[in-house]
């Protein structure tokens, strides 16, 4: 069986000891033979140590999962989006009405969703 091999930005399942709950980190370091040695987590910025041998509950890396954003569309906290720019995103916080902030592999952005079209 080979082994999976990480790049700074793939997302994988932690469980977050300052937020009490299992939920998607952002690798933030992987060693030389591409396993991962720390993870920050998005929600409160914690970064922490990653056991490679009890690897997470799964990965969010290379399966490209969501569904294609749509600034008409209403979104939830949780929701992943595929970006035409910026790529596989996780919805973290409903900011206003209508913005939400989107974290993406380099970065948190805050979009726009919920408008009526024109």
């Amino acid at each position: 069986m080979e082994k999976q091999t990480y790049a700074v930005g793939d997302r994988v399942e932690k469980w977050c000891e300052a937020c009490g709950e299992e939920r998607g980190h952002v690798v933030a370091t992987v060693t030389k033979r591409g396993l991962i040695s720390r993870v920050t987590c998005p929600k409160c910025g914690t970064r922490s140590s990653f056991k490679n041998s009890a690897q997470a509950t799964g990965t969010r890396s290379g399966a490209q999962t969501g569904t294609p954003y749509d600034w008409t569309r209403t979104y939830r906290a949780g929701q992943t989006m595929l970006h035409p720019t910026y790529g596989l995103g996780e919805v973290m916080a409903l900011v206003e009405p209508k913005k939400i902030d989107v974290l993406f592999s380099d970065r948190m952005r805050r979009l726009v969703h919920g408008r009526a079209e024109t």
